[in-house]
């Protein structure tokens, strides 16, 4: 066989070189264009999160708990509450480089989480499907992360810094980079114990590629560490009744099946709406082009493990669907790619219509308990001073974040003591109820801190003080009823 000439023989690396270059510019002018625009869209679907300061009770809990932190508090111990500790950490940083008076910094963050994760959503279509199907599961993903009530979207809460872990995981076990997926589940489960679920769709290409023993240790070493580095730091059996062994009466489903499908109807009822034009394309690829949707076995295996996680607990809060998002905008984006480009055009379209009519609802979301959170936070401020406790009997923490007053007990909403959730209307509501070992360690609690005020917000829900015998009777002998604002009752402690 003769030997390939001089020009041959340079003229093929050379060549091969150009084209790399070639292929790397093309790639770099792509994502100039796109990560910039994924940045823009973010911040332009979340401008109504400005327009208030708090938008749901878990906002307040998480701004109270940071303060808590910052005067020294141990999480799990002083500071406590049923999830991981990311988020704790998250908004006490914000708060120590800008201040605890506002949430804006969390604003700018939730904006950076989800422009990361559309970018995460991007590369991995681009990479199956191409430049079109890149920039499409991009928007997609953007588009639909406000597709159902503006309190649960809007907030910058656990769900949304969840979600870019979890298309981390997918996009480095779609690389076969094993060890940092795992590190990915591994940061989403510390985010909210449910991101967990994406290890299931990573496993499952882990299986389907054959990848073997030595990348499932890797993966298995990069999940399981962290977490349980983080364990360790807090105590493990400590770390466990916060995170799943302590929940139990609280992830309970007995009595209230009805009330919680209307709730998962309803939330799943929006999403749908807002994605409508999206699923009307996947529908008509799946029932005319059914073998064109190749390499999205995985995104079924992630939507069926999210619908999963969304399940946990039977509470089905609007922000719980958000972690149907990454894989519904993967599956659009494969479907929209195998359309004619003025069907895809239509469907986006439209989707952008529903999402500014999103924004619009942002802006013009009732105020009610917000201004009777802020009304109430007065009246605590005016009839106290800084250094006294208050103890806010309620499912609405943000009274102390708005008051600037100390809790007077760990406990910042009466649902671990009371198990009531809004999640649940009411059923297998009260002391016998709580968490195992609450009730003592609360009245502990009480007589060494003497809270100022104890006020009842429950305005007449089942959790409320003369429902429940202990509190009832600790406020009888201790304190005198004073005022009521919009319904919440006021009780001042006799010897001040």
């Amino acid at each position: 066989m003769p030997l390939p000439s001089v020009r041959t023989r340079i003229a093929g690396p050379v060549g091969a070189t150009a084209a790399r270059q070639g292929l790397a510019g093309a790639d770099r002018r792509y994502w100039l264009w796109l990560a910039p625009l994924l940045v823009a869209l973010s911040a332009l679907t979340r401008i109504p999160s400005f327009a208030r300061p708090l938008w749901n009770p878990d906002e307040g809990f998480l701004a109270t708990q940071a303060r808590q932190l910052a005067d020294g508090g141990t999480l799990y111990h002083d500071v406590v509450d049923r999830k991981p500790p990311f988020m704790p950490w998250l908004y006490q940083g914000a708060f120590a480089l800008f201040g605890d008076d506002s949430l804006w910094p969390l604003r700018v963050a939730a904006i950076v989480a989800v422009a990361v994760g559309a970018v995460f959503a991007a590369s991995l279509a681009r990479r199956r499907w191409g430049d079109r199907a890149g920039w499409m599961a991009g928007v997609v993903y953007v588009l639909l992360s406000i597709g159902i009530n503006p309190e649960d979207t809007q907030a910058a809460t656990f769900e949304v810094f969840m979600l870019p872990w979890t298309v981390a995981a997918m996009w480095c076990a779609d690389r076969a980079r094993w060890g940092r997926a795992g590190l990915a589940v591994a940061a989403a489960i510390l985010t909210k114990q449910t991101g967990g679920a994406v290890l299931l769709p990573v496993l499952f290409l882990l299986w389907r590629t054959r990848a073997g023993w030595l990348p499932l240790i890797r993966l298995t070493a990069g999940t399981a560490l962290p977490v349980l580095g983080v364990a360790l730091a807090f105590g493990p059996a400590r770390f466990a009744y916060w995170m799943a062994t302590g929940s139990g009466a609280y992830v309970s489903a007995d009595g209230a099946g009805l009330h919680a499908m209307g709730r998962a109807l309803g939330s799943l009822s929006i999403l749908c709406a807002a994605a409508l034009p999206l699923l009307i394309a996947l529908g008509h690829v799946l029932r005319r082009r059914r073998e064109r949707l190749r390499d999205v076995a995985d995104q079924w295996v992630w939507l069926a493990a999210s619908g999963l996680a969304v399940a946990v607990g039977f509470q089905f809060y609007g922000h719980y669907f958000l972690q149907l998002i990454p894989p519904l905008a993967l599956l659009a984006a494969a479907a929209l790619r195998e359309l004619r480009a003025r069907q895809a055009t239509v469907a986006l379209t439209v989707t952008s219509v529903f999402a500014a009519a999103f924004i619009g609802w942002g802006f013009a979301y009732k105020r009610g308990e917000l201004d009777h959170a802020q009304r109430l936070a007065q009246e605590v401020g005016e009839r106290t001073v800084p250094e006294e406790r208050v103890l806010l009997w309620s499912m609405h923490p943000e009274g102390y974040w708005f008051a600037a007053r100390k809790p007077a007990s760990r406990y910042l909403t009466a649902g671990f003591l009371s198990n009531f959730s809004g999640g649940r209307d009411g059923i297998r509501t009260g002391e016998q109820y709580a968490m195992d070992g609450a009730w003592p360690y609360f009245l502990r609690e009480l007589r060494q801190t003497r809270p100022t005020l104890i006020v009842d917000d429950s305005r007449d829900a089942p959790y409320a003080i003369p429902r429940m015998p202990t509190l009832r009777g600790y406020v009888d002998r201790h304190y005198t009823r004073v005022a009521t604002v919009d319904g919440a009752v006021i009780y001042l402690r006799e010897e001040r």
